[in-house]
């Protein structure tokens, strides 16, 4: 029972039982005398009372009477007092988060509910309100705001930022933090200046269609866009013209256990909080603010197509393909003038760079191959989500070093293992991991794929990431979380023979340069270790069934990047910090 109907329950039992008492029995007794008419008669009429129309019940009957109704009123109350517990205990288990949520019917209202708190804590629970001026009854059951055309079910999502962002050095990055290249505080004047910006670029409009074909085949499909696409010259100087970009766009089908999904999404490997659900609420990456989440999470938002079979309530196993993109940072040195270098995305997201132009034209030999277990069960009250994923890429390039001129390519494996445990009520573990060789383009494209080695053929880098930390749901309308993360790359290089003058050296060997990534006089471009501390909360300021929720949500992290060389007198490591405050609209 909402806790005003409750109130006004309470309200009427003092008003029926305290007041008649708070007059007293004589009073009670004279005003029953008053209204006291003749009992009827068999006949139909009415006889005159005994006394002549005066009272004929004594005040004990009357006082028998009236403890008799209060017993009846406390039972009630109790009751109530029961039940109003009950459903008090049923809201806190199912509004603490949209992660902690079971998992829903496929093609639910709750699917439309999590779409609106895309990726981040549904911190609050959303109480019962009184009917105010404009609103109903009815309007609170239809939230979140949906319509419906023929048998789609159409449910449209949003919020609005306003985000301040702080970077101890002039990173310039935007909204997603370049860790790769945090400046050194010999690199001027960067590193001798601080940034400050404010931005509405994260503000997420989201669309989500469920369309039941039948009792055993539902259809899904779901659009989000944000506005952190490519920059116009003049986006800061006058008008802010962040450009809209695509986040995820895909359709799904379900029937009976098995599930097909294809478009863009999020990519098979990033860690899940539940199952292998693609909803956003379902997918970790964090609850903070920086569009490049954190500094070792594995992700990718990509094309692609993925089966998904539901075993059993715990057990689900699926396999993708996804899109192939060779990666390999301009830090990386090839050998040969340039020939391979157009071969490989070089990490360039400027419209007007050089790299640009070939970044689309990247040969990939098929797609990536990731294949995913998930496990999600409950041990008492707890939630307890495992998963184990395996990542397969093949790499390829024309090697014109030998003869006759061929192609070259390689295969490289990785792997991943993550866990979500909540260990406390509210209280939750996060640990991710993942290791292998050609996998950097999975870690935030923070480190290369591979190399090629002197000879032209390519050698995969491999490389490692994990992500620890918690999330606590101290209150219903308050989160605190906090994680630590790390990326690490391996030094892959080779030695060149070389006729320069002067005679150069690799690894103290004179007549040879090095070629690779990580070797002795390596640019300070070629990062050994990226490693973050984070920590943050999201506060629910406001929030109404009927008009949405109003957040406060920060963040602060501590960066450190360190290279595989050092030249004398140079620092040994870059480092930053950063501070994310935001406030966000939140639509029903």
């Amino acid at each position: 029972m909402p806790k005003a109907q409750t109130f006004l329950a309470t309200a009427f039992t003092l008003a029926v039982v305290v007041l008649p008492l708070s007059i007293g029995p004589a009073a009670w007794a004279d005003d029953t005398r008053k209204t006291t008419t003749g009992s009827p008669r068999t006949d139909g009429g009415t006889t005159a009372p005994a006394d002549g129309g005066k009272e004929s019940r004594s005040p004990s009957a009357v006082e028998n009477e009236l403890s008799q109704l209060r017993e009846e009123l406390n039972a009630q109350r109790t009751i109530l007092d029961a039940q109003q517990a009950r459903i008090d205990e049923l809201e806190a288990r199912l509004h603490v988060s949209a992660a902690e949520a079971a998992i829903p019917a496929y093609g639910s209202a709750a699917d439309s509910a999590a779409i609106s708190v895309v990726s981040q804590p549904s911190v609050g629970v959303v109480q019962p309100i009184p009917v105010q001026s404009g609103g109903s009854a009815e309007n609170r059951k239809k939230s979140p705001l949906s319509f419906k055309l023929g048998p789609a079910e159409f449910t449209p999502g949003a919020w609005a930022d306003l985000t301040g962002i702080f970077r101890s050095t002039d990173i310039g990055s935007g909204t997603g933090t370049s860790f790769g290249s945090i400046p050194y505080n010999n690199t001027l004047p960067q590193a001798a200046l601080t940034e400050l910006r404010f931005t509405a670029q994260t503000s997420r409009l989201s669309m989500l269609v469920n369309i039941p074909v039948s009792d055993e085949t539902h259809v899904r499909g779901y659009v989000e866009s944000d506005f952190n696409g490519f920059q116009p010259p003049n986006a800061y100087i006058s008008t802010n013209s962040s450009t809209f970009r695509l986040r995820l766009f895909w359709g799904d089908i379900r029937h009976g256990k098995w599930e097909v999904l294809a478009g863009q999404s999020w990519s098979l490997l990033t860690p899940n909080r539940v199952g292998l659900s693609p909803m956003p609420a379902d997918i970790f990456t964090s609850y903070r603010l920086d569009t490049n989440y954190l500094a070792g999470l594995t992700y990718l938002r990509q094309a692609g197509v993925r089966a998904v079979y539901h075993a059993t309530d715990w057990w689900t196993i699926g396999a993708s393909l996804e899109n192939a993109q060779q990666y390999v940072p301009s830090s990386v040195v090839f050998p040969g003038a340039g020939f391979f270098s157009g071969q490989f995305d070089n990490g360039s997201s400027a419209t007007n760079a050089v790299g640009a132009t070939s970044n689309g034209a990247i040969p990939n030999l098929h797609p990536d191959v990731i294949i995913k277990n998930a496990f999600d069960w409950k041990l008492g009250d707890r939630r307890f989500h495992l998963e184990a994923a395996g990542l397969i890429r093949s790499f390829k390039a024309f090697n014109n070093l030998v003869t006759p001129n061929d192609t070259t390519m390689a295969t490289a494996a990785s792997g991943a293992v993550n866990l979500n445990f909540e260990v406390l009520k509210n209280f939750r573990l996060i640990a991710n991991t993942f290791y292998g060789e050609g996998g950097g383009r999975y870690i935030g494209g923070l480190g290369p794929d591979l190399v090629v080695r002197p000879d032209g053929t390519i050698s995969p880098v491999h490389a490692g990431s994990g992500v620890g930390g918690f999330e606590w749901q101290i209150h219903p309308r308050f989160l605190i979380d906090g994680y630590y993360s790390g990326a690490y790359f391996a030094r892959n290089f080779g030695l060149l023979a070389s006729t320069a003058t002067p005679t150069p050296k690799c690894d103290g060997v004179s007549g040879f340069t090095c070629i690779g990534f990580g070797f002795p006089g390596s640019a300070n471009t070629n990062n050994r270790a990226i490693q973050e501390g984070t920590f943050g909360f999201t506060q629910t300021l406001w929030e109404s069934p009927e008009h949405g929720k109003l957040q406060f949500i920060t963040q602060s992290s501590y960066v450190v990047r360190s290279p595989w060389s050092v030249a004398p007198g140079s620092p040994k490591n870059a480092h930053a910090f950063l501070e994310y405050v935001d406030l966000r609209y939140i639509l029903p």
